[in-house]
């Protein structure tokens, strides 16, 4: 790419200073330190090497811009609205942080055409690019072919002192390392300065020698702040290392320009206020107004929309000539890029009848993994180290995704709980409808808990595989037997949570993920076996809850189970029944879609009138209230678990037949 004269490339990264000046001032809130000192890094990306089409956002093989030090978005805003994306007018800008913005205080993907990644939490973003880069390589590995590469585009990155002292980005980036993503370039903007002041009060590590030690290639452009050239060469060189992802540190002043505020705290996370902004306005010679931009700087930034659309025309080409030449994989992979499913992708999800044999719902998702894998080209994913206990291999498929083989779909994540969450949305965020999932431990979920969040938040449809979910893990002990979890993740908006009491529900429970692209999933999955119900079916699942077993006639009392102790319900229900008593089952795999059905549906399963209930699940009492009412009573947990035997850990807590059978007649009587 061919760089602006030297007077018009100051014109255009003061344009993103002042914008961000103004906009912060104008809010009064936000953090104008990182776009005033990232500005000559992010023109100099976006002028000459981004690949991007501003009019079409979605455009697949553009190139992934992640900010990943989000706090600084409005060096992001102001590079979507200099180069022509619609989605961010001056308007906009000018709306910096308001209600119903599109200029957010963090970037959200659902909010702002244009973003990528919805980066807020710090090493988040940096961790998702390692999920984009992941996507691109197999996808090419697995498309591309010889005369035609129709998968082909880097994923960059900007972060800073902050992400790189997340824990979470450490994670992703030794994985990055090992997989030797070569589409994969980070700008470090390494200007020394965090909220409590100068970084070397806790961070005076060599940052470049940690990323050279996971495997990355590695460069250093002293002066950020006004040498363009120098970035310039540098990009190009992590261009062409193909066999290593690369990080470039770019030394920088945070709030360039400010005369007083610059290389300081004070302007990370706060505005300039209008005097410093005039003195910063003479320091610049910069002689326009509040949110003016010189017709020049426009001339310039948007000549990345006749650039987009060419490059978008010719790689339409070249879909059409692959068309021709390779239609079966021409048909998967638009199928895949529009979002639609396979047709009849679910026909091998296994049923079950009562006569069939009991396993652990771990189990029950591994055969669920190895029916879907053939009819469903796009599932990837795999395990934080955890496959031989999570079940979550395909079975059949041999091999993994490793830096020679990226044609394979199964992923070693290492002992790497919260990264491992994070590169799952960052595949989903790639928006080629790849499906992830990844599985460990359930009371590790604490661990991936922010990355969780933002699955929701972001309405990625990520698969989380959570096993060992109760006190049933047994002889671990407490540390890992996570009786909170499960109301935790509850209480997460727009997550579902599975917890299924048999084979045909954990088929179900499948079936809603996969079904569910705006929505992800949380399967808490079982260590020990149960067994298989009469009236359970993969169909109710969608329901959320549903009568199991039912009495004639008006019921006196409602068992409300999930998981194993279902069938504690269903054994308690039975000897009522004995005695003359008339009783209901409820099952409730996923309390989310139970709450989303009808109010006359919801009704006809747990009658209003009817309020002695009694609900049975091995964990923590929190949120079952709702439907445990004044009159009900609960077999649940109110402490942390003990080191025994799942059986025996079970027998003491009380989710025995006995017991429920005890809290049940206790309720009648």
């Amino acid at each position: 790419m061919v760089a602006a004269p030297a007077s018009l490339e100051s014109l255009c990264i003061n344009s993103i200073r002042m914008l961000a000046v103004d906009a912060v001032n104008k809010s009064n809130s936000g953090h104008p330190g990182l776009p005033m000192g990232c500005a000559p890094m992010g023109y100099t990306l976006w002028d000459q090497f981004l690949r991007h089409n501003p009019k079409n956002p979605k455009w697949f093989n553009r190139d992934r811009f992640v900010l990943s030090a989000g706090h600084g978005c409005m060096l992001l805003y102001a590079l979507l609205h200099l180069t022509g994306y619609d989605s961010v007018t001056i308007e906009d800008i000018k709306q910096f942080r308001q209600w119903g913005a599109k200029t957010p205080g963090h970037p959200e993907t659902f909010e702002t055409p244009g973003v990528e990644v919805t980066a807020g939490p710090l090493g988040a973003g940096i961790s998702n690019a390692v999920g984009l880069a992941i996507a691109e390589k197999h996808l090419a590995a697995k498309f591309n072919k010889p005369d035609s590469k129709i998968v082909d585009h880097f994923t960059y990155v900007i972060m800073g002192d902050g992400c790189n002292q997340e824990g979470v980005a450490s994670e992703a980036c030794s994985l990055a390392g090992h997989l030797k993503l070569g589409k994969l370039i980070a700008l470090y903007d390494d200007n020394h300065i965090t909220i409590d002041g100068r970084t070397d009060v806790s961070f005076t590590e060599d940052v470049l020698k940690r990323y050279e030690s996971y495997g990355w290639h590695v460069q250093h452009v002293p002066d950020g702040n006004t040498d363009v050239k120098a970035i310039a060469n540098a990009i190009q060189l992590a261009k062409e290392v193909t066999d290593k992802p690369s990080i470039i540190k770019i030394t920088t002043t945070i709030g360039y320009g400010s005369p007083n505020k610059s290389d300081t705290a004070g302007v990370h996370g706060a505005p300039l206020g209008s005097e410093e902004a005039d003195l910063t306005r003479e320091s610049l010679g910069w002689s326009y107004g509040p949110f003016e931009i010189p017709e020049d700087a426009y001339k310039e930034f948007r000549k990345a929309i006749e650039k987009g659309a060419a490059l978008e025309r010719d790689w339409n080409e070249q879909l059409k000539n692959y068309r021709a030449k390779y239609p079966l994989e021409a048909k998967e992979f638009e199928r895949s890029l529009r979002g639609e499913l396979p047709e009849n992708w679910d026909k091998d999800l296994p049923t079950y009848t009562s006569e069939d044999k009991g396993l652990a719902t771990r189990k029950h998702s591994q055969i669920c993994l190895g029916a879907l894998g053939p009819n469903l080209p796009e599932l990837i994913g795999g395990s934080a180290d955890l496959t031989h206990s999570n079940y979550t291999d395909i079975q059949g498929e041999t091999g993994s995704f490793q830096a020679d083989t990226p044609e394979k779909r199964y992923l070693h994540f290492g002992v790497r709980e919260h990264a491992m969450a994070a590169i799952l949305n960052g595949i989903a965020y790639h928006d080629s409808g790849l499906i992830p999932y990844g599985g460990t431990f359930l009371v590790f979920a604490d661990y991936m808990r922010g990355s969780m969040r933002l699955s929701a938040l972001s309405e990625l449809g990520v698969i989380y595989v959570l096993t060992h979910d109760s006190i049933g893990v047994g002889e671990d002990g407490p540390t890992h037997q996570p009786i909170e979890t499960i109301p935790s993740l509850r209480a997460i908006p727009n997550m579902m949570v599975f917890r299924p009491g048999d084979g045909n529900e954990t088929s179900g429970a499948y079936k809603v993920a996969i079904s569910n692209r705006k929505r992800p999933s949380s399967l808490c999955l079982s260590r020990q076996g149960m067994p298989n119900q009469a009236n359970s079916s993969i169909e109710k699942v969608a329901l959320g809850g549903y009568i199991l077993e039912d009495c004639s006639g008006t019921p006196e009392l409602i068992f409300i189970g999930t998981g194993s102790e279902l069938h504690l319900c269903v054994e308690a229900a039975k000897e009522l029944r004995n005695q003359g008593r008339k009783v209901r089952v409820v099952s409730m795999p996923c309390i989310e879609l139970f709450e989303e059905q009808s109010d006359s549906y919801k009704e006809e399963v747990l009658p209003s009138n009817i309020r002695k209930r009694l609900v049975v699940e091995a964990a923590e009492t929190f949120g079952w209230h709702k439907y445990i009412g004044l009159d009900g009573d609960s077999v649940t947990m109110s402490s942390f678990g003990a080191s025994a035997p799942g059986g025996t850990c079970m027998e003491k807590f009380g989710f025995t037949v006995e017991n429920v059978l005890n809290k049940a007649n206790k309720l009648l009587t």
